[in-house]
């Protein structure tokens, strides 16, 4: 049965296959390794038909699927909420940023480790869809790169968000002293990670199930790494940080290697199974989230050993509105990607640089300029 009502084809697409599925495991015996291929398989078909639903259904609502699917890039929390939230308080800027490094990157291990397909490629590679097709598009953002296994763009938005939403409630809670208005950023939070997660079904980015264990994941990292930000600490502290979660993938990588495991199959699925050459994109590939965020934490580093304090609010909008418009420039400058190796060089330079225009750069020209308006 279903677990929403469908039209009679999704419908009797849907009804057909689980009774296939069951066939297969009531009239075989299987070893277990065969059995918990079955059971991902039928998880897997499963998730193709709901995104399918999905695309049917709310396929006025595609731009809006779009818009929040971007909304929720791992990117996001290091060029949006990290100054936005910097400028409100410090501190709670620097834990945005430390929790959006250390959650793409523990995402980006348990990815390598899991082996996660994607709902794009599964679909050709499997073999099962060659009666019932299922009527699916691909969309410019569908064509991701690395293994699909938790979904980062959930596990990244649940902890860099989870940062903001408990202070944001006390702060509510304390000026209006109303449950209910307090409540509403938990609400809020719940029904941006829904949405988040919904956008990327909706695409064929990724299965429900590695949806829900991102947002899980992500939602117990955001508790845990707030509690342990480092703010404050010597530059010793961030360069040894930053080295670190560079070495452990390098040796993470090298390691499953030697095995014969090659954690770049997912490029070469990617690039056969994806409507259009041109959607893929070298972001997207794994050690290009391992230059960002290796880049953010030593720029932090940098950062804190240079920043500035004391700033009036006056000051702190200027600064806000200079880092914002900085890091759109940051954002919209193209990289030359004809050689992997000077991309992700280039992607380390620019997120080493992000911290530093947010917390050095822009209030320094800020105070500058205020200061010579003064004299003037």
């Amino acid at each position: 049965m279903p677990f929403l009502h469908v039209g009679s084809h999704s419908q009797s697409s849907w009804l057909g296959h689980e009774r296939h599925i069951r066939r297969i495991s009531i009239s075989v015996i299987i070893s277990p390794d065969l059995k918990d291929a079955v059971e991902m398989e039928a998880i897997h078909t499963k998730g193709i038909w709901m995104a399918e639903y999905l695309q049917q259904q709310t396929k006025n609502l595609e731009q809006f699927w779009l818009t929040i699917t971007h909304f929720g890039d791992p990117q996001v929390g290091f060029l949006f909420v990290f100054p936005l939230t910097y400028f409100v308080c410090n501190r709670l800027g620097v834990a945005v940023l430390w929790v959006s490094a250390l959650s793409e990157w523990l995402n980006l291990m348990l990815k390598w480790v899991l082996f996660g397909e994607r709902p794009f490629w599964w679909v050709g590679e499997c073999q099962l869809f060659v009666n019932t097709k299922p009527n699916i598009s691909q969309f410019p953002c569908t064509c991701e790169t690395g293994p699909g296994s938790p979904s980062g763009h959930s596990m990244v938005t649940a902890a860099v968000w989870w940062v903001v939403v408990p202070p944001l409630s006390s702060f509510l809670h304390s000026h209006t002293h109303c449950w209910v208005i307090s409540a509403a950023p938990y609400l809020i939070y719940g029904l941006l990670l829904g949405a988040v997660g919904i956008s990327r079904i909706f695409i064929l980015a990724h299965f429900p199930h590695q949806v829900v264990t991102g947002i899980i994941a992500g939602i117990f990292l955001g508790i845990f790494l707030v509690r342990r930000v480092p703010e404050g600490r010597p530059l010793l502290f961030f360069v040894s940080f930053s080295a670190g979660m560079l070495f452990s993938a390098l040796i993470l990588n090298a390691g499953l290697q030697l095995v014969g495991i090659d954690l770049f199959w997912t490029v070469a699925l990617a690039k056969k199974w994806c409507s259009r050459a041109d959607w893929i994109r070298l972001d997207t590939v794994p050690l290009s989230s391992l230059a960002r965020d290796c880049g953010t934490l030593l720029g932090l580093g940098l950062a804190q050993y240079w920043k500035q304090g004391g700033l009036s609010f006056n000051h702190r909008a200027l600064s806000l509105a200079v880092s914002s418009i900085g890091l759109y420039l940051m954002y919209i400058l193209p990289f030359p990607d004809k050689s992997q190796g000077l991309f992700y060089c280039l992607v380390f330079i620019k997120f080493t640089l992000v911290p530093l225009i947010v917390m050095v750069v822009s209030p320094g020209l800020v105070h500058v300029f205020t200061r010579k308006m003064k004299k003037d």
